[in-house]
């Protein structure tokens, strides 16, 4: 537990200097998952001591396409926070902040947010029925570690890699044949991801563990395997990027538009 506490001050004090840090496992080879995630648990203790209310959950590293660019095969998960999550108006360009931001880049995805808890054993469609909004939004990510060059257990001790989630205003879920036409619609869409008006990306939701329900499966169950624990009311879930993950800056605008079996949605970001 003294390692646990004493990684979490370097990289709190990493966040806090707006400086980054070799990875943790450079110096220790033997630091694995299980002891990220201890460290991340140490982080999020600390950070709601200090006055931040947990609000829900980041999924990471599910697009299988991006896996080899990151050395990273397998989902990891971070907590998020009322201060770095940020719902916009419908129709309305989110304002973005990369202040304090170390390397940021920008993800594409979609967010959920729950009306009710999940059970880790369910299947998609039982899953979907404790959701009561979908939105499409950024979450902007960071790398406290130079290069994003790190390991899996270096990201979970690290945030999660999580710097912001900015998303539109959810669609309401509701009961009926409707509700289930979503399902489908879930998995099979594309998404353009342009950049000053120009496209510079496009991506499908299958990319992500052959879609977000899936994702948000294998993560609530993952999230129950080692005691991490559970998905709450009102928690926001966002399911990782479904294109790369691209760099930003300040000045640049963003704008993802989803196509396909829904009717064609957009969410833009100014920075």
């Amino acid at each position: 537990m003294a390692d646990i506490s004493a990684i979490a001050d370097r990289i709190l004090a990493a966040r806090d200097a707006g400086k980054q840090i070799a990875p943790i496992s450079d110096g220790d080879p033997a630091f694995d998952l299980a002891a990220g995630y201890a460290v991340g648990a140490e982080v999020m203790r600390r950070r709601v001591a200090d006055g931040e209310r947990q609000v829900g959950w980041k999924i990471g590293f599910t697009n299988r396409t991006i896996w080899d660019e990151y050395g990273v095969h397998a989902p990891i998960y971070g907590p998020m926070y009322h201060d770095t999550v940020h719902e916009v108006p419908h129709n309305e360009v989110a304002p973005g902040s990369l202040h304090g931001l170390l390397e940021p880049r920008l993800e594409p995805e979609i967010v959920f947010r729950f009306s009710r808890s999940p059970e880790p054993a369910m299947d998609v469609a039982a899953l979907f029925d404790c959701i009561d909004g979908v939105a499409l939004g950024f979450e902007i990510v960071q790398s406290i570690y130079p290069g994003w060059r790190f390991r899996p257990a270096d990201t979970v001790a690290a945030f999660g890699l999580h710097g912001r989630l900015y998303h539109g205003t959810f669609s309401i879920m509701e009961g009926g044949p409707d509700r289930q036409e979503w399902l489908p619609r879930l998995a099979n869409f594309d998404l353009t991801l342009s950049r000053g008006g120009q496209v510079v990306d496009r991506g499908r939701g299958a990319n992500v563990l052959d879609g977000p329900l899936y994702a948000c499966r294998h993560f609530i169950a993952e999230l129950d395997r080692i005691g991490g624990g559970r998905v709450k009311p009102g928690d926001v879930v966002t399911t990782g990027t479904i294109t790369r993950a691209w760099p930003v800056m300040a000045g640049e605008q963003w704008t993802s538009h989803v196509e396909g079996p829904w009717l064609p949605v957009a969410f833009s970001i100014r920075f």
